[in-house]
């Protein structure tokens, strides 16, 4: 049941992606040529500020050309931990300093493929509730919704990116992120 790796005839690296081209002999004898993508795992931060989730700055995304909705997230550093990125990433994104975050929760404790078929990359997530009595800075908030289940499907409509949307709902099951 295992496929074979034959050659690979192309790599292609850049800051943010290697796309590699390989032959390949699957498991019933058939030459392939097969492409894929090497990324870093992505993290995202689900963040909670007096009942209410905190949004970064609405973000142009070139891939579909238009500006979306998306939590504070970026690529993971490998040589800092995941707590650590996280903690990054809410300062660069919300300027939100360490000592301001009451709690940090991971919400998974292994990374979840996100294209198995085409792609290496991970994704984490974390739950940050920020302290009540922070003032936020309002230059970077994008967007802030309810807690509530009346709220929800409004965000899930503007919510369309697949990963916060997976990150969000698995918060919500596991009863980290509480709607009322």
């Amino acid at each position: 049941m295992n496929w074979e790796f034959i050659s690979k005839f192309v790599e292609i690296k850049s800051p943010w992606v290697t796309l590699i081209g390989e032959k390949l002999k699957d498991d019933q004898g058939n030459n392939l040529d097969y492409w894929r993508v090497e990324k870093d795992d992505s993290l995202i931060v689900i963040t909670e500020y007096k009942k209410q989730l905190i949004f970064p700055k609405l973000t142009f995304r070139v891939g579909i050309k238009k500006v979306t909705l998306d939590f504070a997230g970026g690529r993971v550093n490998a040589e800092k931990t995941l707590t650590e990125n996280a903690l990054l990433i809410l300062k660069k994104e919300l300027n939100i300093e360490p000592q301001n975050i009451k709690n940090l929760i991971p919400i998974n404790h292994e990374g979840w493929i996100i294209n198995s078929a085409f792609s290496n990359q991970l994704l984490w997530g974390f739950y940050a509730l920020i302290d009540d009595n922070v003032m936020l800075d309002r230059d970077f908030i994008g967007a802030t919704y309810n807690l509530s289940r009346e709220e929800l499907p409004n965000l899930l409509d503007n919510l369309t990116c697949l990963q916060c949307r997976s990150i969000l709902l698995e918060s919500i099951c596991q009863g980290i992120v509480a709607t009322s």
